[in-house]
């Protein structure tokens, strides 16, 4: 694509590109999407959407452009400093001749491929900033039309977010109803029915002279009370939040969000591997095992930046959190609570747990849990 291009037919891939992002129901395809269309309507070579946390801090990167190998050599993704922290912090698009040029810019890591021309868009969310869509190395550079054409993308793009997550709630919403109405039918017409028997046999017991009969009554009358709270936990198991369809990066999503937003520490999530089919029980050590490394790191280390990346692999899931922080000397100090609940979580469920320290270097907690 370049701007030789008839306008027309440029305005046309932008309705493909369009139609293909508010054609999503999956928030990781919609980003996929968002960045493709927006290097096939420019002609760039590299795109990249980054969702911001909070505290206006990258918590999720899609990228295309760069093969695998090459990004594992580069390492960590991108913070949000420099050119990139700019566009969330004024919330305008920015057109670059050389991005490198730019007062605000702080460089490539090793490996980095070089960029130079540079397009940056933000993505709204109704009226919060969801994220940015950076476009790089355009051969003859992008144009204002580019910017135009970029900035309707974003538009699209902010819509299908809020549509996605509308849809989500009211997703959830129904569920919901329909468990509650499951939860009440089973209270009012089976617990209470049940109740009244116990009761019945428990009197009618007492009546009775044979204490064969007694005792025969008296059990009968205690498996209807077993019967009663096994239904009552199924009650409370049917109000809580349904989990038939647990997401578990959307899940991590949220808790870091949590836990990150009453702290200025920068926390970062990134992810590795197919995450579909796994057990509710694996999602809930999973869970409770970020929410361990990741308060202790929060609470105590001092950090300045805390990066979370999670890997699944065929049969195990990796969690890393890592802090830059003051550390501290593992011969010497005594694992808090939070170590020794993070190691019987891993032992009970027949993972592993690793922690790298040392006084004024951070800290690297790394754990794995079976699939």
């Amino acid at each position: 694509m370049n701007d030789g291009a008839p306008r027309g037919e440029r305005l046309g891939d932008l309705v493909r590109g369009a139609a293909t992002v508010a054609s999503q129901t999956d928030l990781e395809d919609l980003l996929e999407a968002t960045v493709v269309a927006g290097m096939e309507v420019t002609g760039a070579s590299y795109g990249a959407l980054g969702v911001l946390g909070e505290h206006g801090n990258l918590i999720q990167f899609s990228y295309r452009g760069i093969d695998d190998e090459t990004a594992n050599k580069i390492g960590a993704l991108p913070q949000g400093h420099g050119v990139l922290g700019l566009i969330s912090r004024e919330g305008k698009s920015y057109l670059l001749d050389n991005i490198a040029a730019h007062p605000d810019a702080v460089g490539f890591p090793d490996h980095h491929p070089h960029m130079d021309t540079f397009l940056g868009v933000p993505v709204r969310a109704g009226d919060r900033l969801f994220g940015n869509l950076y476009l790089t190395n355009k051969p003859e550079g992008f144009t204002e039309l580019d910017q135009s054409l970029v900035e309707a993308l974003a538009e699209i793009a902010g819509s299908a977010v809020l549509s996605i997550r509308l849809q989500s709630r009211l997703r959830r919403l129904a569920v919901v109803e329909d468990r509650e109405r499951i939860a009440r039918d089973i209270h009012d017409a089976i617990i209470q029915e049940l109740f009244a028997m116990g009761l019945e046999l428990q009197a009618t017991a007492q009546r009775s002279d044979d204490a064969e009969i007694q005792a025969t009554l008296r059990d009968h009358a205690e498996r209807l009370d077993r019967t009663i709270q096994s239904l009552r936990q199924l009650i409370f198991d049917l109000r809580r939040p349904p989990t038939e369809q647990r997401d578990l990066r959307a899940e991590i999503d949220d808790l870091v969000t949590r836990l990150g937003s009453a702290r200025r520490t920068k926390v970062q999530v990134t992810y590795n591997g197919i995450f579909a089919g796994i057990t509710e029980s694996t999602i809930d050590d999973v869970l409770q095992l970020v929410r361990e490394a990741l308060s202790n790191a929060l609470r105590h280390s001092g950090a300045e930046t805390i990066s979370v990346a999670i890997s699944a692999g065929d049969d195990t899931v990796g969690i890393e959190v890592r802090d830059d922080g003051r550390g501290f000397d593992l011969a010497v100090e005594e694992p808090g609570l939070g170590l020794s609940s993070m190691g019987s979580r891993t032992d009970r469920a027949g993972g592993t747990l690793r922690i790298a320290t040392a006084p004024g270097e951070g800290t690297v907690v790394t754990m794995t849990v079976p699939l």
